[in-house]
């Protein structure tokens, strides 16, 4: 009997078989190999007469811990919230400045935030929508396809990343591409049946069979503040019942999912009635007789949650949800493994060029996505309604455009289709805050001609087909009161509205106060669908907040520490947090600023 091929020994075999030319594709998150990477990554490292070019996106990291106090929160947590995920070798060598020259790294969509500021990665990142980033893999002729495996019996399941590997394996059996297919099996991957997520076992020409099964990337799950709260409640009033949902991660996909929950239970319509702030004529409050049927890019925690409880059930070709991708907290993958077969059927992982467009089968696929809700979040949006979701005004790329712009094009091509771009309505950043609604952007990700709703705290804007004033109207009908007058100012300066328009007075209370006195009485979770953050973390993150916005502002800081000089103490607080016995000067104010900080989040 032959050995068992070794990590080192596969990637010594890719370079003999590759010539040491190796154009590495590699799936988006989750489904990287992770010990054959590094593996690789070594090998050629110790080669120079080799060469490795990576084209991958969302690289998956640990959050950046360098900082005082993100080190004493996260780090003694780190395993338990993040997993024992091993580190990717070529993503701290680019950080680090170190990446050998004959290695190089493409990506088409970054890990939020985490590569700003890194000049390597600015430079390589390529900017394309989901839908085509096959085009883009296929005309760079990839020599090798990695990929982290689920067995299923015999063979091999996709798992987490249907989403470009099914069509590049489908292009190699029928001989439009030529390249070594290399797995690393992980038996902590949820195993996804169907046609296009099962890979024979010989299709695979390496396999790093006894894989060392490491944990899986765990995201982290953000608390649902108020803002998300009121963005999920008015996304919720406009999905009708028998319609089609795609959702996104993070806080306001959480919101949305937990708030279209309150619909099915009948506690939404209380809610509902309550809010102060602009409808525009969206009030679907009833339950989901129906239910909804899913066709999203990433499969995410919300929808498997309305997929349990009922709401996702409509059902196209036996299946009640169509994903492409996911990466999500180590509680979805459990429920996600252990569902039982004929519910996990149900779900069905496809190639992005199926969710994402409606090319192919287009009749079928109209028929089927009926009265769909496309639901998206943005960084800024304009006045005129052109959306900031993926760069900064400087060109730093924060994440990616991703699907977003396939799901809006195709909210104007499907009949009674919408696309709901979110966002809060402002941010806080060192002690100043800002609004999300601006007048202009340097770099748009979503053009004016393509809007349609967008919805914040304060309320839902419908632009589809509306004229520039009436669209800007309808933004600052959204926009935080503090910042109304300056954008009006600036649409009346560039002829975009009458100099005489009003704001009417029924849209001059966009402020936290109200939206406090709409979601106070109805004690909304931090977090509907949990944590793995503790209970003293959980105490823990609004106070950091707090500091968080005060850092940068001198004057901010200052009076947190004041405040924090004459009440007690909170020992168990600054005990997690090392600073139950502060250790001079910059240790004691900081203590006295997390206590000041305590006294403002209560």
């Amino acid at each position: 009997m032959a050995e068992p091929l070794t990590a080192d020994g596969i990637a010594a075999e890719i370079i003999d078989r590759t010539g040491g030319d190796i154009r590495l594709a590699l799936p988006l998150g989750l489904g990287k190999p992770v010990t054959l990477v590094n593996a690789l990554t070594r090998a050629v490292s110790n080669r120079p007469d080799t060469r490795l070019s990576i084209l991958t996106a969302l690289t998956l990291e640990r959050p950046d811990m360098s900082e005082d106090m993100a080190r004493r929160f996260l780090e003694p947590a780190a395993d338990r919230l993040f997993g024992r995920y091993p580190q990717l070798d070529y993503a701290t060598l680019m950080r680090d400045g170190t990446l050998p020259q004959n290695i190089e790294v493409s990506e088409f969509f970054l890990l939020a935030g985490r590569w700003i500021g890194v000049p390597t990665m600015q430079r390589r990142y390529i900017a394309s929508n989901y839908t085509h980033a096959y085009d883009v893999l296929a005309a760079w002729k990839p020599n090798v396809l990695m990929q982290l495996l689920a067995p299923v019996g015999e063979d091999f399941s996709l798992s987490c990343n249907t989403d470009i590997s099914s069509d590049l394996l489908r292009a190699r059996r029928e001989g439009r591409h030529e390249f070594i297919v290399v797995g690393e099996t992980n038996t902590n991957l949820p195993a996804m049946s169907g046609p296009e997520a099962i890979l024979p076992k010989g299709e695979v020409d390496l396999c790093l069979d006894a894989g060392p099964d490491f944990e899986l990337f765990s995201v982290v799950k953000r608390p649902v503040g108020q803002a998300e709260h009121a963005i999920g409640l008015h996304v919720a009033s406009t999905v009708r019942d028998g319609g089609t949902l795609q959702i996104g991660i993070g806080a306001i996909g959480d919101a949305v999912a937990n708030a279209l929950l309150l619909r099915q239970s009948g506690n939404f319509r209380k809610i509902h009635a309550a809010n102060p702030f602009v409808h525009e004529g969206y009030d679907e409050d009833g339950a989901f007789d129906t239910g909804l049927y899913a066709v999203t890019e990433m499969l995410v925690d919300g929808l498997l949650h309305l997929f349990e409880n009922g709401v996702i059930r409509r059902e196209v070709d036996g299946a009640a949800i169509h994903a492409g991708f996911f990466v999500d907290c180590r509680d979805f993958y459990d429920r996600l493994r252990y569902l039982p077969a004929s519910q996990r059927d149900k779900i069905r992982m496809m190639p992005v060029s199926f969710t994402n467009q409606l090319y192919g089968d287009e009749p079928a696929k109209r028929a089927a996505r009926t009265n769909a809700r496309f639901v998206n979040a943005a960084m800024k949006v304009t006045l005129l309604g052109g959306a900031v979701s993926d760069i900064t005004s400087s060109a730093q790329e924060v994440s990616g455009i991703g699907g977003q712009f396939n799901f809006i094009e195709q909210a104007f091509a499907l009949d009674g289709a919408r696309s709901i771009l979110t966002l809060p309505a402002t941010r806080t950043s060192k002690g100043k805050t800002v609004s999300n609604i601006v007048w202009g952007h340097p770099h748009e990700s979503v053009p004016r001609a393509y809007r349609d709703i967008i919805v914040t705290e304060y309320g839902i804007a419908d632009l589809r087909g509306q004229r520039d004033e009436d669209a800007v109207a309808r933004m600052l009908a959204i926009t935080d009161s503090r910042f109304q007058d300056d954008l009006l100012n600036r649409a009346k300066s560039a002829g975009k509205i009458g100099r005489e328009y009003q704001l009417p007075d029924s849209a001059r209370h966009n402020t936290p106060d109200t939206l406090r006195e709409w979601l106070h009485p109805f004690d909304l979770p931090d977090f509907p669908f949990g944590t793995d953050f503790d209970a003293i973390e959980r105490r823990l993150l609004p106070v950091l907040s707090q500091l968080s916005d005060a850092q940068g502002d001198t004057l901010a800081l200052v009076k947190l520490i004041l405040g924090g000089m004459t009440v007690e103490k909170p020992d168990e607080l600054l005990a997690r947090l090392g600073l139950n016995k502060p250790k001079g000067l910059k240790d004691r104010a900081m203590a006295y600023a997390l206590t000041g900080a305590t006294l403002r989040a209560s």
